[in-house]
């Protein structure tokens, strides 16, 4: 069957949507679009606007960022009108979400630093709402992603910017289509399929999606609705449809009856998200009081408290103790100014919570909310030792509703007796409202597979076969703390922990059974830092344990702080252990600059709070390296409720089972970039049969294969498989240069990025080695040369008049993007040439040249490094003055080369070193107007001004990505 071209796709995505209510509207270019905006907006809101006024419309649309406009788009507004009375209006109607205008257009033309036209866009009150890209079948979704991102950098923000009022983006080519928020710093990791409410993906935009998704009361819904924006971050989010069910799913439960329920949403599928949205909707009922979001340990409550307020600034007050609570529930509570906060929302612990019911000083006051209406929404309600306050807030009030958020609940088979008996969360809570389980996140992208290795499994002889069998669970201690053990365990880390965590780009986690193992572990990695043997900066932290030996061993973990008082961090800590502990937060405060310590509760987590932080920070870019961790060693603290997608690796030293083994493994599962490809789980003692017993808890026994990464040995064969179809393509790597058509070149670049993939993967297993391989190392980083040839040739020409097929292709260059391999590590690499005997000196040369031909970020400094090479370093007799030297021949290089640009543009120097500082400082390329502007004399003719605007740009660029870009970490 023919390929179906992308016109007739579109032609029958409009047809569609025009039966389900759109009106088709046909709209050139941004003029048609300003003017339709005016007769749409008039329309809605039932007004006449002169055009003076509907300037001063404009005028509010066209300000701020994309988050900005998401918040304008929202608010109710007003101009004056031309007699200097108020004339209110609104751009959208988010309480009564079908009584809006819908439209569908298509092929918009929007000129900005090239001239772009969009495919099928959704306009809602005359305004850019959805934008929706196609591609012919066959083609990655990925392409349209890239051309999107094209488009928010060349067009989207150009003149009146009102493409940038775009909310959802979609992506199709026909079978498959995703959906994601306008989010600029996102990757194609963060875009979504839809589906029904057992999960069941629509993929197809002709059958099933768009009758769905794009429905106008339900896309406008999801828009006034379920979009989230994130003040810590800026950026708008959107639920994602597990996550959309489930809030109607509360929603309905509060409206429609009394009744309890829980949501089970496997670990790391954006439950914070879900359990915001949802309290944020239920608090604005008026037949509710308040909505109580309840945590387990103050921890969780520093960090949901700030998640929350990131979704909504100021929403929340975290209660810093039982009385601030009490006030909270009778809105009585003044903030740190002293100002009044009546809030419907709140955060609490468990703690506080069951203090404030039943303590005899609090009963008077909150004897008067026995009869309100209050929901209870509880975080990770899974925690065994719930049962009891449970069963004291069902008897204190008298009209509430109470809902569980869990990534793994509680039956039969994993639930831990107490004085209450086992209890389930069914039992707790009711019926299951809405579930989204581990496999259904790994087959939607949401979460990572999980890689498990196990190292170290111990065996003992069968007394009836004489033969070796493994031994499951063994835990004596004379065993698994002997000091070679542990000792061997260390150095196999040291000596695995950069290909775990892609050279350190990654955090690990190294959970073990009690503290005094713990201290064991920091002792010998510390020790071993001292003598050299690694750099890797290790912090740790632990607090009051019920039992420090952790002798029953049932792999539940167990909560590290005592949960009927307020947490006291070293209550019940041994002084040997709070001794230790201090000790290593004093080395953390000589890694980092910090003053932390154990001498009360509140510095014990500001600790704990700058740990977490650092980890989660880590996502930021640039990434503050001096903030590193890398190698955070615990015995239960962070392996529940923590989140930091640059955690990919969890060491495990420790019984684990169940629920505790599921969220312990789920800490290095988040979804990231291309090159986090799974979740490292390294296994130091012989837990493959409980594994399995909790993939099969928690899913099914089919799960297993789905969950958990083939073994090294198949992605092994898939790699030689691989190579096999490259060589179907290019036989050699000089018959790269052969290839005659961009259809040809792509064949190319799909088969060898296919081959960076799985070598990505490869690269993370302790076995791996080049020599398992069909293609030798040096092939590989020959065809890479290539690769990163086809990729410079498709960046560097800016000059096409028609667009190629390569130009959205991904060559996800993040797959060999090496941090450390800069101008900084060249510069080493010339100091050593210079150290060596003449006999060494051709090897270091030949590193030197490949890293100059394979690493992306070198390629455009190639030629000038060589030029030191050849000509400057010859002539220095001193070394270590190779560094100065250096820095001198690029500043002198870089100076000339910005004359020559702007002699050669005839470019005023000032106003052109202005623009690269701002396009340095706001990482967006300057559009066309702006490059223009820098031409000091007659300005080019309408005709020229593409061609010669163009060509400006593309040697700005240039100059920024040799002379600036990588030159230091």
């Amino acid at each position: 069957m023919a390929k179906q071209p992308e016109l007739i796709l579109e032609e029958q995505l409009v047809g569609q949507l025009q039966k389900l209510g759109y009106q088709l509207v046909l709209i050139k270019d941004e003029k048609e679009l300003i003017s339709n905006l005016k007769s749409q907006l008039e329309k809605h809101n039932n007004i006449r606007f002169s055009t003076a006024e509907f300037d001063r419309v404009l005028n509010i649309l066209n300000k701020g960022s994309v988050f900005e406009k998401a918040k304008t788009l929202r608010e109710r507004q007003h101009v004056l009108k031309d007699n200097g009375d108020n004339l209110y209006f609104e751009f959208i109607n988010t309480e009564h979400w079908c009584q809006n205008q819908f439209q569908v257009t298509h092929q918009v033309t929007m000129d900005g630093t090239y001239k772009n036209r969009y495919d099928v866009t959704l306009l809602i009150n005359g305004l850019p709402s959805v934008q929706i890209e196609l591609k012919r079948r066959g083609l990655e979704l990925k392409e349209a992603f890239n051309q999107i991102n094209r488009y928010q950098r060349h067009s989207f923000g150009a003149n009146s910017a009102l493409f940038q009022y775009i909310q959802i983006f979609i992506i199709s080519n026909g079978v498959n289509t995703k959906f994601y928020a306008n989010n600029r710093n996102q990757s194609f990791k963060q875009t979504f399929y839809w589906t029904d409410k057992e999960n069941k993906r629509l993929t197809n935009i002709l059958n099933g999606f768009t009758s769905d998704f794009l429905e106008p009361c339900h896309i406008s819904k999801m828009i006034c609705k379920y979009i989230v924006l994130n003040e810590s971050s800026k950026v708008l989010m959107v639920l994602r449809p597990y996550q959309y069910y489930a809030v109607e799913a509360l929603i309905d439960r509060v409206k429609n009856s009394n009744k309890n329920g829980y949501i089970w949403h496997t670990t790391g599928s954006g439950k914070t998200l879900t359990s915001f949205k949802a309290s944020q909707i239920l608090m604005n009922l008026p037949e509710v009081h308040k909505v109580v979001f309840v945590v387990d340990r103050k921890d969780l409550d520093y960090q949901t408290t700030k998640e929350f307020n990131s979704f909504s600034e100021g929403c929340i007050d975290g209660t810093d103790n039982t009385s601030n609570l009490v006030k909270q529930f009778l809105g009585t509570y003044k903030d740190k100014k002293g100002e009044a906060k009546n809030t419907k929302l709140i955060v609490t612990t468990i703690q506080k919570l069951n203090t404030a019911i039943s303590k005899l000083k609090y009963e008077s006051k909150m004897a008067e909310l026995k009869d309100k209406r209050i929901v209870f929404i509880f975080d990770e309600c899974h925690r065994s030792q719930f049962g009891e306050t449970h069963n004291r807030i069902k008897s204190f009030f008298n009209d509430i509703q109470m809902f569980g958020f869990t990534g793994t609940p509680i039956f039969k088979d994993n639930a831990v007796k107490n004085d209450l008996g086992k209890r389930t969360t069914k039992e707790l809570f009711g019926e299951c409202l809405h579930k989204y389980v581990i496999t259904d996140a790994i087959r939607d992208e949401n979460v990572l597979k999980f890689s498990v290795e196990y190292v170290g499994r111990y065996k003992r002889k069968d007394s009836a076969t004489e033969i070796d069998i493994e031994v499951e669970d063994i835990d004596t201690k004379e065993l698994m703390e002997s000091p070679k053990r542990l000792e061997m365990i260390t150095d196999y880390i040291i000596a695995n922990h950069n290909r775990k965590t892609h050279s350190k780009e990654y955090s690990a986690m190294f959970c073990v059974s009690s503290v005094e193992t713990l201290i064991k572990y920091y002792d010998l990695f510390q020790r071993k830092k001292v003598e050299g043997k690694h750099d890797l900066r290790v912090a740790t932290i632990f607090s009051y344990v019920s039992n420090e030996d952790d002798a029953d061993a049932n792999g539940l973990l167990s909560e590290e702080l005592s949960v009927v008082e307020e947490p006291r961090a070293l209550y019940g800590l041994a002084a040997h252990s709070r001794e230790k502990l201090d000790e290593y937060i004093g080395h953390y405060n000589v890694m980092y600059g910090t003053k932390f310590s154990t001498k009360d509760s509140e510095t014990f987590y500001n600790y704990y709070n700058d740990i977490s932080k650092k980890l989660k920070e880590r996502e930021r870019s640039p990434e503050n390296q001096d903030n590193r961790i890398d190698i955070l060693l615990v015995v239960n603290m962070f392996l529940t409720g923590f989140d930091a997608k640059k955690v990919s690796t969890l060491y495990v030293d420790k019984n684990l089972k169940h629920h505790g083994l599921i969220q312990a493994y789920s800490r290095t599962n988040r979804i990231l970039d291309e090159k986090k490809s799974q979740g490292n789980i390294v296994v130091f003692r012989n837990l493959k049969n409980v594994t399995d017993d909790a993939i099969t808890l928690f899913s099914n026994k089919d799960a297993i294969e789905v969950i958990i990464m083939k073994p090294y040995e198949e992605y092994a064969k898939k790699f030689n498989d691989a190579f096999i179809e490259l060589l179907k393509i290019t036989p050699t790597v000089n018959s790269v240069n052969d290839l005659k058509t961009e259809e040809d070149e792509l064949a190319f670049i799909k088969a060898f990025r296919e081959q960076m993939r799985i070598k990505n993967i490869l690269t993370a297993f302790s076995d791996f080695k080049w020599e398992d391989l069909a293609m030798s190392e040096q092939l590989f980083e020959d065809y890479k040369s290539k690769y990163l040839d086809l990729w410079q040739k498709v960046k560097g020409d800016n000059q096409k008049e028609k667009v190629s097929i390569l130009d959205d292709v991904d060559f996800e260059l993040e797959l060999i993007h090496r941090d450390e391999i800069n101008v900084t590590y060249i510069i080493q690499l010339l100091i050593k040439l210079k150290s060596k005997v003449q006999s060494d000196v051709s090897q270091t040369e030949k590193e030197i040249f490949n890293l100059l031909n394979t690493e992306a970020n070198l390629r455009s400094k190639r030629e000038l490094i060589e030029k030191f090479i050849k000509e400057n370093l010859p002539v220095i007799d001193d070394n270590e003055a190779i560094p100065q030297e250096f820095e001198k021949f690029w500043n002198i290089e870089q100076q000339k080369a910005f004359n020559q640009l702007i002699q050669e543009e005839n470019l005023n120097p000032e106003r052109t070193e202005k623009t690269i500082e701002d396009y340095l400082f706001a990482e967006r390329e300057p559009l066309r107007d702006e490059v223009l502007d820098l031409i000091d004399g007659d300005k080019p003719t309408l005709l020229q001004r593409k061609k010669i605007g163009d060509r400006i740009l593309a040697k700005i660029v240039a100059f920024v990505d040799t002379f600036v870009n990588g030159i230091v970490s």
